[in-house]
């Protein structure tokens, strides 16, 4: 069985195909297809023909990287022969110390496996996190998930994984314990939501399925974490989550079914509850919906100390414990170990379990080539040894994430890019380094200094820090702008400074992370989304003063902006976000117009809390808001954001014109067949949109152009528009560029709850291409008989 479904993973295009794409032999021409279509191989044996336009994706998609073709051609068939022949030659205690964690601090990395020198297989080495290297010191430390995210730029994403694949490699790290899409930000306030990517679950799922390719085409494996329902930090540890069955699958599942068809080797189950069972002890969530439904042939293991038995947590799907033990390690609890060799011997688990448990486990590591020629490990988390320096230039890549990670939301008469002012006044404790230094605080558990991470397991220790208020004096030297600063937040200093300069630049953020650390009485899950360190009366300070005055925010996601924007001297708002080492630079690059701002939200700003419709629970979360989180609940409500999801502001103009839409869809349930993603036609290409954008501006630019739809009447209740496609050309002034979003089958469907399975309804969806989910620029529609 696990064959046939693994080979039929590399299929591109669905086995019910319409009549136009018909197989043409392997050297057919164009004369053998239909007008508009192309005779192209889509699998390794199989020419069909299909439309131009899917031939040109494919082609861009498998040849254009040859990194991306390397990933997607990770073969698990291969994988699973290899760890089958290995399993034979393993005692059932080798076995149990392949799946069982050597417990907290009895190795170099977080996470530490037995290593069975019989098969070559080595001490697995398992290592925070999602934007880096914990505890290592010479990696780079780079823009986080949700402004790698905001850069809406999927090569720029992918770039960015195969390098920290490369470095993870280099430092002997077997497993990265990232991405993350858990939380997704249903929360606005929820702690952990900057390691993620994107309350959108296309922008997620997108952001997942690169992160995991780049990463795996460098040689290590990757975890998609943390599965499942885990939206905040309050009682994470003991709250039950249970949400209903549709929203289940179009939202939370959604990025996870993305990284399962991305080959990502590994998943980690979270701390809570689902519907009653622990997250990692849920025979629904872990064999029924992951591995069943999902087709996903990789193992999952247990966040930290996440683990609440021993018999439970083997037969209803985990398949390695972390760390192995809890954290005070003997004589605290040791759930595996020899504990799981007494359950085999008493049948209380069985011996097949185990060896399914062990072949996916060895199946992931054969699968990215660890097998041949794997460094050993070069750090050690406790003992101070960093490691050796495994940056290469990758700090130019870290630099143009965070560049483009930037999202300019308001420039009033053209206030930027700044042209070689004469002074400028530098305000707030957010423009400088932590005087104690950017590293100061374990974990980043603390808020001074200029925000670049938010705190917990998911950082990395800075190799270097380059702080705003440096980067812009470098500038300032060359333009010979003289620069006065006031760099702490009370609001007379802020005053002062900018009453001696032409323009104040002020700079506030606000922080949050992981529950462990409480950072100035935020315990994980922020208490409010105002500024902190009473940034909103230092802005209101400065602006009080008669300057025109910029504000640059770094937070880890969404703000309350109405005091800020009520005060007619801001004529600028520079959303920075949490932009890693290179932060000051990237700032320049936007500030002064040597690149044009390009980010865009990857979530909503509100004008008050209370719009969101969602907050941090006391106790259990029964996800009553259902399918309307972020942009979807401000649209099905009429509500007005502050900025929608999408927005972001360039120094040109882009004009959107001559929308076309061809589809080959038809209506109906998704195939049965199931392969790693779900069914096996489910990321088939079922239509295209085509559009043309043109820079009528004076400076080049890239545009982030979005592709909304609207489910029609016959589908049951829907968000208004729901993303499901972005491309970012790179446009030069006067020239315009054509984008091509290609839809799958799985974008134009929904969760049947009865049927259990993926359906495209029939009539017309709507199809809308803009700027944002909110400026719309082209409609068109896709009609389903």
């Amino acid at each position: 069985m696990r064959s046939a479904v693994l080979i039929l993973s590399v299929a591109a295009l669905a086995t019910a195909r319409p009549t136009e794409w018909l197989k043409c032999g392997p050297e057919a021409d164009a004369q053998s297809c239909a007008p508009g279509y192309v005779c192209t191989f889509v699998e390794e044996d199989f020419a069909q023909c299909i439309p131009n336009s899917l031939e040109e994706e494919l082609r861009r998609r498998n040849t254009g990287n040859n990194k991306r073709q390397t990933a997607s051609n990770l073969n698990w068939d291969a994988a699973y022969t290899k760890a089958s022949a290995a399993l034979a030659k393993l005692s059932l205690s080798q076995k149990v110390g392949i799946v069982t964690g050597l417990g907290w601090q009895k190795g170099p990395c977080v996470g530490n496996t037995a290593a069975v020198s019989s098969i070559g297989y080595p001490s697995l080495c398992l290592q925070d996190g999602p934007l880096g290297f914990r505890y290592a010191t010479k990696n780079t430390a780079w823009p986080v998930g949700i402004n790698t995210a905001a850069t809406w730029d999927k090569k720029m994403i992918h770039d960015r994984g195969v390098a920290m694949g490369q470095e993870g490699k280099q430092l002997g790290i077997h497993v990265q314990l990232g991405p993350a899409c858990g939380p997704m930000g249903k929360i606005a306030q929820g702690g952990r939501n900057w390691e993620g990517f994107s309350p959108d679950p296309y922008l997620s799922g997108m952001a997942m399925a690169e992160t995991i390719t780049g990463i795996q085409s460098s040689g290590i494996q990757a975890t998609a974490k943390h599965y499942i329902l885990n939206e905040q930090e309050r009682n994470r540890e003991t709250m039950n989550s249970v949400v209903e069955d549709r929203a289940l699958h179009e939202l939370y599942l959604w990025p996870f079914a993305d990284s399962v068809k991305a080959n990502v080797a590994s998943v980690m189950c979270s701390y809570n509850k689902l519907d009653g069972a622990w997250a990692c002890e849920s025979d629904k969530y872990l064999n029924q919906i992951l591995k069943k439904e999902l087709g996903f042939p990789g193992y999952v293991m247990s966040d930290w100390n996440a683990q609440h038995s021993t018999v439970q947590s083997a037969n209803t799907g985990l398949d390695m414990t972390m760390p192995g033990t809890d954290f005070n390690n003997p004589p605290g609890n040791i759930y595996w170990g020899q504990n799981l060799i007494n359950a085999v011997n008493q049948r209380q688990v069985q011996q097949s379990r185990v060896d399914d448990m062990v072949k996916r486990i060895l199946a992931a590591w054969y699968l990215v080539g660890q097998d041949s020629g794997f460094p050993s490990v070069q750090f050690n988390s406790w003992n101070g040894n960093g490691g050796p320096n495994v940056q290469g230039n990758h700090k130019d890549l870290a630099r143009a994430v965070a560049r483009d990670s930037i999202v300019l939301l308001k420039n009033k008469n053209g206030a930027l890019p700044l042209k070689k002012p004469a002074s400028l006044a530098i305000i707030g404790s957010d423009a400088i380094v932590n005087p104690q230094g950017a590293n100061a605080c374990g974990d980043r558990g603390c808020n001074s200094g200029t925000l670049a991470m938010g705190w917990g397991s998911g950082t990395t220790e800075f190799p270097y820090l380059i702080a705003p208020l440096d980067a812009i004096r470098t500038k300032a030297q060359a333009d010979g702008t003289t620069i006065t600063t006031s760099t702490s937040d009370t609001t007379s200093a802020g005053a002062s400074a900018a009453s001696a300069a032409a323009t104040a630049i002020v700079f506030i953020n606000a922080d949050s992370g992981e529950g462990y650390i409480t950072v100035e009485g935020h315990a994980g899950d922020r208490n409010h989304l105002d500024p902190w360190h009473n940034g909103n009366d230092l802005v209101k300070a400065v602006a009080a003063v008669g300057k025109p005055t910029i504000v640059v925010i770094h937070s880890v996601g969404p703000l309350t902006l109405e005091p800020i924007e009520a005060l007619s001297n801001v004529v600028a708002i520079v959303w920075a976000g949490l932009p890693g080492q290179e932060s000051g630079n990237a700032l320049v690059d936007v500030l002064y117009g040597s690149t044009s701002p390009s980010g865009k939200l990857p979530y909503t700003i509100a004008k008050q809390p209370s719009d969101y419709g969602t907050s941090v629970k006391p106790g259990d979360d029964n996800y009553a808001e259902g399918l309307y989180i972020d942009y979807r609940h401000f649209d099905k409500n009429n509500i007005a954001p502050r900025y929608e999801f999408g927005y972001g502001l360039s120094y040109t103009n882009f004009t959107y014109a001559d929308i076309a839409v061809k589809s080959t869809a038809t209506s109906g349930a998704a195939s049965t067949t199931i392969v790693p993603g779900g069914p096996n036609d489910l990321y088939n290409p079922v239509a295209t949109v085509t559009a043309s954008i043109t820079n009528s501006g004076a400076v080049a630019g890239a545009e982030v152009a979005q592709l909304y739809i609207g489910m029609p009447s016959s589908a049951p209740a829907s968000p208004p528009r729901q993303l499901r496609g972005f491309e970012k050309p790179m446009i030069q002034p006067g020239q315009s560029a054509t984008v091509s979003f290609v839809l799958r089958r799985k974008d134009i469907s929904y969760w049947d709850t009865g049927k259990k399975t993926w359906v495209v309804p029939s009539g017309d969806f709507t199809v809308s291409v803009g700027a944002s989910s909110r400026d719309i620029r082209l409609t068109g529609k896709i009609t389903v008989s």
